[in-house]
């Protein structure tokens, strides 16, 4: 892949309209329960990322016929429950861990064999926690000695299992229920947190009924999906550098449309409120099961405050660009329970660590935990940035910039692609600069 630098330089205010594209958790599965259906699903507000491209074009070589129109706009021909086919080569889903954990759910109860496969970032990652608990229903997927891809999946008959997730995971839990329709008997999966429910929502959507008892899911097996169209919300995950650059800005505000606030999802909001944002909900409305709204964001003074653990799984992806409004927020911020942040695309933690140290700020990483002393008022050094190929790290320094004294440099940008291929000219569209170069 092409080395993509970033410079992001400081800017004196942000204002206009962004609508960011669309939530990347919903696309994913919108194509999953889409290609399972009895029928044609039409989606809109398809994420045209790189990762939710790389789960279309497996399910394409698994003999779904799926029309991509562009723009957001996809049209998935069902094969049905029972219909998919064997691939002739291995799935080759990327930098994507939703596709491969959720993958590896649906492909377990196949009649034949499946590989899946990523790039080097993924093949990294741990897999485990979902082929174990597939392997108590039956399953038969062999992973490396280290338990990361590529999975061999031996598809095999499933059955119905009683399981306590051992953290809050919707990778994991939807895992499961996709693994559930094809299983004997009636799957039972106890929450131990609180994880994003778009599996549930959408498996609903399609007219398969998943119970709730409490905190316990049940999915009965056998269920066929009927299709149905699907309008992805814009993805809150993506908004959340906005978010944070309209709130850091020396002034300024920005109104981010069409935003979906799912309250499994939409934690980054009350953390920054708590912190002391001005962010103003506007016109709450629902578009596909899921809530939306807009949002006015202002720029204002950020204080440092220790962030409910509660929170913490249902906004673990936004905690790169949390922690850049911690660094410009009055006080020390601190937050435990972050386990999840050392085995994303990259060790979050450490990164982000090594990132915030490069702009003079005061912090420490523990080995779930991180503490911010915020520079308030004092700007950013400038200076240089690894990214390391992460997605999120790279978009959260290029926000950084805008409180730094000097432009700052961010390496190995590419990947931005994978989650949000239009992040660069949005920014760029309310005021900021950044300048991109090839190496």
């Amino acid at each position: 892949m092409t080395n993509i630098i970033w410079r992001s330089h400081p800017a004196p205010s942000l204002s206009g309209t962004v609508r960011v594209p669309g939530d990347k958790s919903i696309s994913h599965r919108a194509i999953m329960l889409g290609a399972l259906a009895d029928g044609t699903t039409h989606i809109s507000g398809f994420l045209e990322g790189e990762d939710c491209l790389a789960t279309m074009r497996a399910f394409q070589a698994m003999g779904v016929a799926i029309e991509h129109h562009g723009e957001g706009r996809v049209t998935v021909h069902g094969a049905g429950l029972h219909g998919l086919r064997a691939p002739t080569a291995p799935l080759d889903v990327g930098n994507s861990g939703t596709s491969m954990r959720l993958m590896a759910g649906v492909l377990a109860g196949q009649p034949f064999a499946s590989e899946l496969i990523g790039d080097a970032s993924l093949m990294q990652r741990p897999m485990r926690r979902v082929t174990e608990p597939l392997a108590l229903m039956g399953a038969e997927i062999a992973t490396s000695e280290r338990g990361t891809a590529p999975l061999a999946i031996h598809g095999k008959p499933l059955h119905g299992i009683r399981y306590t997730l051992p953290i809050a995971s919707a990778q994991l839990k939807s895992a499961l229920l996709f693994a559930g329709l094809y299983a004997e008997g009636t799957t039972f999966i106890a929450e131990t947190g609180i994880s994003r429910d778009h599996s549930e929502r959408m498996l609903r959507g399609f007219g398969v009924a998943v119970q709730q008892d409490g905190a316990t899911l049940a999915i009965r097996g056998g269920q066929r999906l009927t299709a149905r169209d699907v309008v992805v919300p814009g993805d809150v995950s993506s908004a959340a550098f906005f978010l944070v650059a309209a709130l850091i800005a020396p002034e300024g505000e920005l109104l981010l449309e069409n935003v979906g606030m799912n309250p499994t999802r939409a934690a980054v909001v009350e953390i920054l409120r708590a912190m002391g944002g001005d962010i103003t909900v506007v016109n709450p409305r629902e578009a596909g099961g899921e809530p939306i709204a807009d949002l006015r964001v202002r720029a204002s003074r950020l204080y440092g405050i220790t962030i409910d653990e509660a929170l913490v799984p249902i906004a673990i992806d936004e905690f790169p660009i949390i922690f850049i409004a911690a660094a410009c927020a009055e006080g020390e911020t601190r937050a435990s329970a972050l386990h999840e942040l050392r085995v994303k695309e990259s060790d979050r933690l450490a990164v982000m660590t090594a990132g915030l140290h490069a702009l003079g700020v005061d912090c420490g990483a523990g080995e779930d935990s991180m503490r911010i002393r915020g520079k308030a008022g004092t700007a950013f050094a400038g200076g240089q940035v690894a990214s390391h190929g992460d997605h999120r790290i790279a978009m959260s320094f290029a926000v950084a910039a805008l409180r730094a004294a000097a432009p700052v440099e961010i390496l190995d940008c590419a990947n931005v692609a994978t989650s949000f291929p239009t992040f660069r000219a949005l920014a760029q569209g309310v005021g900021m600069q950044i300048e991109e170069s090839h190496a």
